[in-house]
């Protein structure tokens, strides 16, 4: 079958060099991460990207980088003393060998505004990865190179629940879906060649935003550190702590983190060839 030349696909090596061209040049980009789809964009664009959402202009963005270059946003004199540099490039590199995961920690003094938070008295910034098996590595790589000396900012692929009016506002996985729903002539689109193999390269990941895992909290129970979960989301807090243990870390599931992120549920396809946008359960 012949390939349709208008559809930009993550797989395809040059055409995710061309998204990431246009990325450089100011534009955000909707592409596949792991089983699921993001908007990623430079670290100037996070009120842009806001924008098209429908969040509030101020809300703080994530950062999202190629393996390998994901400690760059962390300052990581500022760990807590229990939690050296090494353990956290041994948790960074483990979680990043399993899929789609998320890291919160101390920020890096050169990060914009908008990519940072503060937690009491610290100053942190977030950061999400595919997974060092999704094709959306090269991608970032070549992003991260049209970017310059900017971060790359990532945020969940949707509108805002500020816009939908719902608790919650579930991440597209079906790109007829997010086309649908977050369409506009300002926005690039790349997508998965094929979704469900996507979504099998991570099998033990559901399709929700990453879990997310802080860096800069850390305490100490029955002399073992235990970091905090802080999302429960794509990977099953199972899976975590079966991978801290094997670091020798234990796990503290957050407040926030009690309750999973549940998947968006899509409405049948209606006759017209539009999909209905269905609330995750």
């Amino acid at each position: 079958m012949p390939h349709d030349r208008a559809r930009r696909v993550l797989d395809r090596p040059a055409d995710a060099r061309f998204a990431a061209a246009l990325l450089g040049d100011g534009l955000p980009v909707a592409h596949g991460f792991g089983g699921i789809y993001a908007l990623t964009a430079r670290g100037d664009a996070v009120r842009r990207v806001n924008a098209l959402k429908g969040r509030p202009l101020d809300q703080t963005g994530s950062v999202t980088a190629p393996t390998g270059r994901v400690l760059d946003a962390f300052d990581l004199s500022a760990l807590p003393p229990a939690v050296s540099p090494g353990l956290v490039q041994d948790v960074v590199d483990a979680f990043g060998a399993l899929g789609p995961f998320g890291f919160r920690g101390p920020a890096a003094a050169h990060l914009p505004v908008g990519l940072t938070a503060r937690d009491g008295t610290a100053t942190t910034t977030q950061v999400i990865v595919p997974g060092d098996a999704c094709p959306s590595q090269v991608f970032l790589a070549a992003a991260a190179r049209a970017a310059g000396d900017l971060p790359l900012a990532i945020t969940s692929a949707n509108r805002s629940r500020h816009v939908t009016g719902g608790l919650d506002a579930p991440v597209h996985w079906r790109i007829d879906g997010l086309r649908a729903e977050l369409g506009h002539p300002g926005l690039v689109f790349l997508e998965h060649d094929d979704e469900a193999a996507a979504r099998a390269r991570f099998p033990r990941h559901t399709t929700v935003s990453t879990t997310i895992l802080a860096l800069h909290r850390a305490e100490r129970s029955h002399g073992r550190v235990h970091l905090v979960l802080e999302r429960h989301g794509s990977l099953h807090v199972d899976d975590v702590t079966r991978v801290l243990h094997g670091l020798g870390l234990g796990l503290v599931v957050g407040e926030r983190a009690r309750t999973r992120l549940a998947p968006r549920v899509y409405e049948p396809v209606r006759r017209d060839g539009r999909v209905g946008q269905g609330a995750g359960r």
